[in-house]
């Protein structure tokens, strides 16, 4: 019975911490915290009074409650009928539940570093895998060196708690994603805005770099920009008109178009060094005690 009480010893401290409180552990990589508000809305952390991963309303895929989730998915209005789609980073699954609704028959594929992301997903934010969207517990780096590729849409969106990976962002990463795109595939890089990433003016570089033509928009009531890479952009009233018939004919409860309107800020007077792959291993190791195994959430 020893794992048992080991693993009971490290386990949720939950409600009784304060209202709102759902859930609250350590996973190999994070300590996540789950709240919801009076609204019914869920929240994902990774730190007290740290930066929301995620936000959802379980039940309501298509709701998209974070910003920078609905300013992302204007990546559809470019890209109206995926096939096969990745999504790096999975936080509490916002993005592929949306995608999912929307395009039951197209392929997702989330990948994800953290396994405790993974139950805390499934466990209180409604994420289900099915037969045409699956989880892969792995490092985003590697998982997509490997795999065939194909996708016509690539969601970027890995986080830690306070930047993005770095091995997710070097030349030599975008140019492995660049080279697995199918023909007139997107890739939406999701990051912070510049006074929060102090990388960013390298960032903006090293896509650009990677794949010649990049949009960058900014999210309206966010701390969030987007880069939208790998095909050229269309005209702004173009844009704002696509997203504006994707919200009609879908029924969205938010407006995407209005994310649209804020264009594309090309900034190709950026200089700064290009990102480039370490000489040492860049994916983040666990932080397991040794002897200890991780906390498993409970039941919802």
């Amino acid at each position: 019975m020893l794992p048992v009480l080991v693993s009971a010893a490290i386990a949720v401290i939950a409600a009784a911490r304060g209202p709102g409180l759902v859930y609250e552990g350590d996973s190999p990589y994070n300590h996540l915290i789950v709240e919801e508000d009076a609204k019914g809305v869920r929240k994902l952390l990774f730190e007290k009074n740290g930066a929301v991963q995620s936000a959802i309303k379980p039940g309501e895929p298509l709701a998209l409650e974070l910003p920078y989730t609905r300013a992302a998915m204007l990546a559809l209005a470019l890209v109206p009928s995926p096939k096969k789609v990745l999504n790096i980073g999975l936080g509490g699954g916002a993005m592929p539940m949306f995608l999912r609704k929307l395009h039951p028959e197209t392929v997702i594929e989330v990948v994800e570093l953290d396994p405790g992301v993974v139950k805390v997903a499934k466990g209180y934010f409604g994420f289900k895998e099915d037969s045409r969207m699956k989880v892969h517990v792995a490092d985003g780096r590697g998982w997509t060196e490997a795999a065939s590729g194909g996708w016509d849409l690539v969601f970027l969106d890995a986080y830690g708690k306070g930047e993005i990976p770095r091995h997710l962002a070097t030349l030599e990463f975008l140019r492995c994603v660049r080279a697995k795109l199918a023909k007139g595939g997107l890739v939406d890089g999701i990051v912070w805005e510049p006074v929060s990433i102090p990388l960013d003016a390298e960032m903006v570089r090293t896509y650009r770099e990677a794949f010649i033509d990049l949009c960058v928009t900014m999210v309206p009531s966010s701390g969030n920009r987007i880069f939208f890479a790998g095909r050229v952009m269309p005209v702004v009233d173009q844009w704002v008109a696509s997203a504006a018939e994707l919200s009609a004919r879908s029924k969205l409860p938010f407006e995407l178009s209005m994310y649209a309107r804020a264009g594309c800020l090309r900034e190709d007077d950026v200089e700064a060094p290009l990102l480039r792959d370490l000489p040492t291993p860049q994916v983040p190791a666990p932080h397991v005690p040794e002897g200890q195994v991780p906390a498993e959430p409970p039941p919802p």
